[in-house]
């Protein structure tokens, strides 16, 4: 899964390597917004299955996503939203806004988080596979599911 990817017309900033080999390898891909143009998705969409959100930076997608996505994966309830608010109160405010998801995933501060939340809900942030800003790595993150459970998260470095 990925957020905050940023790629826009024009400029050099790509997906990474890495991160593209990781997504290839995917059943499913992730989105939590800030694409910021269209054919993100459908560079994702050739590699895998996508769901994505909408994000702050996401005008082009406006009426094409939606500000949030709860999906089943492998019997697992996953909801999805690009912006969490601050980090104060998250784990309750989201628990508060997804009751029944199982894992929560956001992206916007291009903080990776990879922790338990409330309840035993799961919260991820994949962080950013372009944008960095003030984190020592660019990241994404993997998710694994079985038997209708979470058996496992990754934040991955893909810094080339």
């Amino acid at each position: 899964m990925v957020a905050d990817t940023h790629v826009r017309r024009g400029w050099s900033r790509q997906l990474p390597a890495k991160a593209l080999a990781e997504l290839e390898r995917s059943d499913v891909i992730l989105h939590a917004g800030d694409l910021v143009i269209p054919e993100v998705l459908d560079q994702l969409g050739a590699l895998a299955p996508v769901s994505a959100v909408l994000g702050n930076n996401d005008a082009e997608l406006v009426g094409t996503l939606d500000e949030e996505v709860a999906i089943e994966l492998e019997g697992v309830r996953v909801a999805m939203v690009h912006d969490s608010g601050p980090r104060a109160g998250r784990e309750a405010r989201l628990h508060r806004r997804f009751p029944d998801a199982d894992v929560v995933v956001f992206g916007h501060s291009h903080i990776p988080w990879d922790a338990a939340g409330v309840d035993g809900q799961w919260l991820l942030n994949p962080g950013s596979p372009t944008e960095r800003r003030r984190q020592p790595h660019r990241t994404m993150a993997t998710m694994d599911l079985a038997d209708g459970r979470l058996v496992g998260t990754r934040i991955v470095v893909v810094d080339d």
